[in-house]
Formats: C-alpha cells, structure tokens, sequence
C-alpha cells in the first residue's frame, strides 16, 4: 500500500534526493515546451511537482496534462529537490503522476466580489486564508478545553432550543415548537448556573443566535460561544481566571500555529506577548478616558465598536472595563455592594481596536434581588421559575463568563471581517450555502 506524505514534511532537506508519493489538490498551473509546472496543496501546506514529458510515461503524461485546471485532484511520486526558485523553496519532480479528478474550470478569480465569495462559500473555503483561520480557531478550542481541565472544570451540554431569554427578548430567534414557543439559545449561562450546584465547576461550547440587525464586523447571527460558571467564585477571582485563560490561548496558538500567524499577517511574538495582569479601569474611567479623546458620552451610557476602539487602539494587551451601570447590564449580574448604581461585571476588549470578547459578572444570589431586577426589566417572573428556584435552595456566591470564540479568533488572526472567522457566516443578509 502506498504511503502518502503529506507536503510539509516533504518540504525538509532530510528528504532531498528521496523519492516520495503525495496527494492534493493543483492550487496553480503553467504550462511551457514539455514541461508542467503544477503547484499541490493539501492540507499541511504547498509544494510545485515538475512533469516532464520525456521523465514519466506517456498515461502519466496525460494525466497530468487533464490536471492543468485548478483544484483537479491528483497523486504524485518524484524526487524531492531543492529550488529557491520554487514556492516554499522545494520541488518534486515527478515520475508518475495520476489523476483522480480532473476538475472543471473554476469558477473563482482575483476579481470576485466579497458576496459571490459567499455565494460559493463552499468552494471559497478552499483559500490558503481560511485554511489558516480554521487551524487557529480549532488550536483556539483545543487551548479552552485544555485550560478548563487544568482549571479542574467539567464540560457539559446544555440545551439549545430554550424558553426564555438570557440576555433580552428582542435578539431571540423563536420558532413553533411542538404547538409551543420556543427559541434558539442566546446563551448557555443558566443552564451552567444549574448545574454547578452538582458540578460546581462547568463549562460549556456551544452554538449561539442572536437576531441582531447588525452589519457590522464583528457580529454573527450564529456563533460559538465558550461559557463558564464556577461555584464560590467572586468577581476579583473571575477577572483573574478570565485573563489566565486568554493568555494561556494566545501562548499556546503563537507556538503551535506560527506559521499560519506569519500568512495571515500577524507575528506570533505580538500574540505571545499577551501576559497577566491586563489593562484595567473602571467604567467610570472609562467615560473620563472617552471624553478626553472627544467622544460625545454620558454616564449610564452603553459602549459600542466606536467606544471599544477607542480605548483599546493603542494597546497591546487586552482591557477589563469593569463596575458598568446595573440598569444597562442583564437581570442576573450582581449588585456592588459598595455601590447600588453599579454592576460587578465586566467586559474584556480586545486591543489594537477590536473590541469586546468576554462578558462576564458576578451572579446574584439573593432571590429577592433577582425578583426586582426581573420586574423592572418588564419581565414575567413565571418564565424564570425553575432558575429563581436555584436561590431557594443552597445559592451560593457565584460568576461566570462567555467568550465568543470568533472575535477571539478575529483579534488573533488580525482579520479585518468576522465572516472570515467561520466556515459558513451566518449574517443578517445570509444563511446560504
């Protein structure tokens, strides 16, 4: 049975003169005087097979001359040389070559618009770029899972289809469920609140959707969410948890994806750099800090992209805004006792101006601090029965966060647009392919 090396590891002097099958896809053709130049890529990486007419038999020849179209699909065997002249400074000169689909001609060019790409997304997923984006988005997941276990968290599975709201009624996706309504999840949070009172350390990734009528770049209708709750955990714990975490998932992608850092444009040692104790200020100082730079804000004052960019444009390490006004925050964060006005929570912001990639806060503990804040937000008591019986019996202090793992990925991968985050975007305009 053949043994198919995948091209990074072809790509090494110690294979220079060794003779090596492998398999791909032609990511770019030239033709020239009996000679094809076809340039393979799978999924390790790139390296150009030189066929010569007069070094393969003729079926070969043919075969290779069927796979001049980009993205044909193709098996070759040659000998490994060097050739700065070469993409990525190595060649294979072939010796059989065999063809296992000729493709047709593809429709992608240099001129496409960014819509047609995402009309023929499924084909567009193919890029070298998105290629890179997805290995540090699955390095990114792998470094949460890692770092819960560390942390001596347990994943669990909470639902998706739900029937109430986390964060507020008029982002909820609601469909008939049954004769009832029902709605996709906006959040896992309540569910991993119920289940630290048997677990007490939990997290969760999952899918969450928000009907936002955003279209901006950094929101998503669908989105992977990274959530967690621990139990007797307090707000000064959380905001050291949260800033382990990132700095361990920066440490782990700048050394194990520096190469897809280096493609996509950002160098791995900014990433590396991402060290404790982060920037910090209250949301207070933040109101004073927007101010100053001329932006027209006042106290009790929700902040947006044009605030996040703002404060965070000059840094290079992630920002904490903690204490924001309660009544412009969710029902559940927990009152500062220091200060009724104010919330013990706080949003974690990326730098270099991309903004917000974790929401987080204390919890409310106290049944009758809950039942206020659900009644001043209008909203029906009944719905949340089964969570206010969590302070009925055993409440104990504690917090949580969600992290959204594209923006996370957006910062990292220094992207310009979220879509680029996610195989298939799912926007206010798009749920197609």
């Amino acid at each position: 049975m053949t043994e198919y090396l995948p091209i990074e590891e072809v790509l090494d002097k110690k294979k220079v003169g060794a003779e090596v099958s492998i398999r791909g896809w032609v990511y770019r053709a030239r033709t020239g005087g009996g000679m094809l130049f076809l340039v393979f890529r799978d999924s390790t990486g790139i390296i150009q097979v030189a066929v010569k007419k007069d070094r393969v038999s003729e079926k070969a020849w043919k075969e290779a001359e069927a796979c001049t179209r980009i993205e044909s699909s193709a098996i070759a065997k040659g000998v490994v040389v060097e050739d700065k002249r070469a993409p990525e400074g190595f060649e294979l000169q072939a010796t059989d070559f065999t063809a296992i689909n000729a493709a047709e001609v593809f429709p992608i060019a240099k001129d496409n618009s960014e819509e047609w790409l995402l009309d023929i997304r499924h084909l567009a997923i193919r890029s070298r770029e998105l290629t890179a984006v997805m290995k540090v988005k699955a390095t990114v997941l792998e470094g949460c899972r890692e770092f819960f276990k560390k942390k001596g968290y347990w994943e669990t599975t909470p639902p998706i289809i739900v029937s109430g709201a986390c964060e507020g009624g008029s982002t909820l996706f609601s469909f008939n469920y049954f004769g009832k309504k029902a709605f996709l999840s906006q959040s896992a949070q309540l569910y991993l609140e119920a289940i630290i009172f048997s677990l007490e350390k939990v997290y969760a990734i999952t899918p969450s959707f928000r009907a936002e009528k955003s279209r901006t770049l950094r929101h998503l209708a669908e989105y992977w969410h990274v959530e967690g709750e621990e139990a007797h955990m307090n707000h000064e714990q959380l905001v050291a948890f949260e800033e382990e975490m990132v700095s361990f998932i920066c440490h782990k992608v700048a050394k194990e994806r520096a190469k897809e850092l280096k493609f996509l444009g950002r160098e791995p040692k900014d990433i590396e750099a991402v060290k404790p104790p982060f920037h910090r200020m209250r949301y207070d100082e933040a109101i004073e800090a927007l101010r100053k730079k001329g932006m027209q804000v006042e106290w009790g004052d929700d902040f947006g992209a044009d605030e996040e960019k703002v404060l965070t444009a000059e840094l290079k390490k992630p920002l904490f805004v903690t204490h924001f006004p309660k009544h412009i925050k969710a029902f559940y964060m927990k009152q500062d006792p220091d200060d009724e006005r104010l919330a013990l929570c706080n949003d974690l912001l990326a730098p270099e101006g991309f903004g917000e990639i974790i929401g987080a806060s204390q919890r409310e503990d106290n049944n009758e601090a809950l039942i206020t804040r659900l009644r001043a937000n209008g909203q029906d008591t009944k719905a949340f029965e089964w969570y206010l019986d969590l302070r009925r019996f055993g409440s104990v202090p504690h917090s949580g966060f969600g992290m959204g793992v594209e923006r996370l990925v957006r910062w990292i991968c220094k992207l310009e647009h979220i879509r680029d985050t996610i195989p298939f975007p799912r926007v206010i305009n798009r749920a197609y392919p």
